[in-house]
């Protein structure tokens, strides 16, 4: 915690932090997003007014081949009303139902995750409708780190957590994803548990707050591991080693 917003963004955009979250969100998160099979979703992308010029062409640079992503700059506030803000301002009001889910700079996703989503809302939709909210929770997946040698990963099995976790909002329910603690959802609506495999990763990095016990420490992958970890997430370890190698 910082005193004031100016402490906060020194943190925040120190330069050895800002380089480790682009290479997670570069090698990570980005090739999780651009190879979804469903390629129907918005990608709301939020950042403060005081990002660093640099930085900013970078992000825009690395989205250029993401046309479902939009950047929204926002100013210093309380985090669940921004990012409530940020999700309602790009919502498309003319549709019934609004599936949401999120994840951070340094988290990916099955490459199915938004086709999964769909045909379970469809599948599920009288149970569904039955609620304003309902949340859709996909429990297997993966804690990983990328490096120098590839990717670092351990399966794990997790319920409600962010990166695996979905919420669909009823008609005219301004209520979004981020106004809920995403561990204890379940206490405020109706969820449907799925323990689909591999379905998420959730980064490891230093200056994050993943709420993961590291006593249980990630191995690097094999060449065999590698193949299925990319046909899962769309993650090429040959492109982080080539991502590292270039930035050390």
């Amino acid at each position: 915690m910082h005193e004031t917003p100016r402490e906060r963004a020194r943190y925040l955009y120190a330069p050895a932090r800002m380089e480790e979250r682009f290479r997670y969100f570069e090698s990570f998160t980005l090739p999780s997003l651009r190879g979804q099979t469903d390629q129907d979703f918005s990608l709301i992308v939020v950042i403060g007014p005081d990002l660093p010029e640099p930085y900013l062409a970078r992000l825009r640079d690395l989205l250029a081949g993401l046309p479902q992503a939009v950047v929204q700059v926002q100013a210093p506030g309380q985090h669940r009303p921004v990012m409530q803000g940020a999700i309602n301002a790009a919502r498309r009001w003319d549709k019934k139902r609004c599936i949401q889910f999120r994840i951070d700079d340094d988290d990916a996703v099955n490459l199915r995750f938004v086709e999964r989503l769909r045909q379970i809302a469809h599948d599920a939709g009288p149970l569904i409708a039955s609620s304003p909210t309902f949340a859709i929770d996909f429990n297997n997946g993966h804690v990983a780190y990328p490096g120098t040698e590839g990717i670092f990963a351990l399966p794990v099995r997790r319920s409600f957590w962010a990166p695996g976790l979905a919420a669909v909002m009823g008609p005219w329910n301004k209520q979004t994803i981020m106004n809920f603690n995403h561990a204890r959802i379940w206490e405020r609506m109706p969820a449907l548990s799925l323990p689909a495999p591999d379905m998420f990763v959730r980064g490891l990095g230093r200056h994050n707050d993943s709420g993961f016990d590291r006593g249980e420490a990630p191995a690097l992958l094999d060449r065999t591991q590698e193949v299925a970890f990319r046909a899962a997430y769309g993650i090429c370890a040959d492109q982080i080693r080539t991502l590292f190698a270039a930035r050390r």
